[in-house]
């Protein structure tokens, strides 16, 4: 058995605290190491040459991503859309569909209903899907599946794990499982854009993958141990600066909703107060998007300079994946 697959089997018996611990503990060299490259990669900002920006003129993109790992998250789903609607923001609530929770027909029916948009997390949420080819392809079935009875257009992988070639198996109009930096990660290869691009298939339609560009708060805010979201700010506005896609990953499971934050929560004020930021500092100049609606922009343009360029436009993704 790999290392890696020893811990993902093991995982379940440590409490979740301890694990905070301990990858807390790796994280802090982790940073040291990663000083150059993050938060911010300056290589990440280089425009696609196919690139011809955004929707109407906006400067650039913001997307809201919800990955709900377990029932805390699942209960908490209601409370963080209503704190979006209020707000004038709609993001999508990725669900695991065979974890430990079943997704209730009426919840998935009032995000709907609201805007917001539903996809898939992984299978089972465990670190196996990509354990092997064969069983990747045997989950792939069932995620599509999956997809196809939720009316989902993406998908993110538990863990941020990612193999563009095999996700292609997926039928799915964007993929979200990858990131422009982040040594944070099991699986640490970056996209190093902060753009979306579009993976092309020859046996196929291809999909847009969509990399998140401001750190996850699990990672922000719990592993690393800070306590304002000042670092989300700093990247929002270099990301914007830059012309960028602007995809941050926010976790129900971890927010504090009117009740003192435990060791693995954080207050749901920090998120809030940089909703607040963001739609009082770019009301003028961001395309405030679901993700499937960035990804669909993304490959109608993919697809019309392909048709412009033919073979020369093939290579639309980034070289480091």
């Amino acid at each position: 058995m790999k290392l890696l697959d020893l811990y993902y089997f093991i995982k379940p018996a440590i409490p979740h605290r301890v694990r905070l611990v301990l990858r807390a503990r790796l994280a802090a060299r982790q940073r040291r190491q990663s000083a150059g490259v993050w938060p911010i990669n300056e290589e990440a900002a280089r425009r696609p040459e196919w690139w011809s920006g955004w929707p109407g003129g906006k400067t650039f993109a913001f997307v809201l991503t919800h990955d709900v790992e377990g029932s805390k998250g699942l209960e908490r789903c209601r409370s963080l859309a209503e704190l979006e609607i209020r707000l004038g923001f709609r993001s999508s609530f990725n669900f695991v569909p065979e974890g430990e929770y079943e997704v209730p027909d009426a919840l998935r029916s009032f995000l709907a209903g609201q805007g917001f948009e539903v996809g898939v997390h992984d299978l089972h949420h465990d670190g196996t899907l990509y354990r092997s080819k064969a069983e990747f392809s045997d989950s792939a079935r069932r995620i599509n599946q999956y997809l196809e009875r939720w009316g989902a257009a993406g998908f993110r992988s538990a863990f941020m794990f990612h193999n563009l070639e095999w996700l292609k198996q997926l039928n799915v109009l964007y993929d979200a499982s990858t990131f422009d930096t982040d040594p944070f990660e099991p699986q640490p290869d970056g996209a190093n854009t902060i753009f979306p691009f579009w993976v092309p298939d020859a046996d196929g339609p291809g999909y847009v993958e969509l990399p998140y560009t401001l750190p996850q708060d699990s990672t922000l805010l719990l592993v690393l141990g800070e306590k304002t979201n000042e670092i989300w700010k700093q990247k929002l506005e270099w990301v914007a600066r830059h012309g960028g896609m602007a995809l941050i990953n926010v976790h129900p499971d971890y927010l504090a909703f009117g009740e003192p934050a435990g060791r693995t929560e954080y207050p749901v004020a920090l998120y809030e107060e940089f909703l607040e930021y963001v739609s009082a500092r770019f009301a003028a100049d961001a395309w405030y998007a679901l993700p499937r609606e960035a990804a669909q922009f993304t490959k109608d343009s993919a697809l019309s300079m392909l048709r412009c360029h033919g073979a020369e436009g093939a290579a639309l993704a980034p070289k480091t994946l």
